[in-house]
C-alpha cells in the first residue's frame, strides 16, 4: 500500500464496457520525509486510479497497484492498476502526528 493525495479528477467517455460508471482521480503517491520524518512530501508521480470509498480531491488515501489493485471486490477482473482502497485519518511516525484530516483546532473549551 501507499498513501497519496487526490489531486484531480479524470473523465472518459469511450472505454470499456467493464469500466463504464468507473470514478477515476488522479493521486500523486507521497512519502514520508527522510531528512526530516516530520512531514509528507510528494514522490512526483501521478497515477489514475479507480476510487472504491469515495474519496475527494485534496483527500489522502491509500492506493494499491499492481495486481493487488484487482483484489477487491469492487476491482475484481477490472483491467485496472491503481486503486484507492482508504481514506486516510492520521499518519504518525514515531510520536507524533504528521499528517491529520481534520486540522487541530486552536479554539480551547471550558
Amino acid at each position: 500500500m501507499f498513501l497519496a493525495k487526490v489531486t484531480g479528477s479524470l473523465v472518459s467517455t469511450q472505454k470499456v464496457d467493464s469500466m463504464v460508471g468507473r470514478k477515476l482521480l488522479l493521486v500523486e503517491p507521497y512519502r514520508v520525509d527522510p531528512q526530516t520524518r516530520s512531514t509528507l512530501v510528494s514522490t512526483g508521480r501521478t497515477f489514475v486510479a479507480v476510487d472504491t470509498v469515495g474519496a475527494g480531491e485534496g483527500e489522502m488515501v491509500l492506493i494499491v497497484q499492481g495486481s493487488s489493485a484487482r483484489l477487491t471486490p469492487e476491482t475484481k477482473n477490472l483491467p485496472v492498476d491503481t486503486v484507492i482502497i482508504g481514506i486516510v485519518d492520521h499518519v504518525h511516525v514515531g510520536q507524533r502526528c504528521i499528517y491529520s484530516k481534520q486540522p487541530e483546532s486552536s479554539e480551547s473549551h471550558s
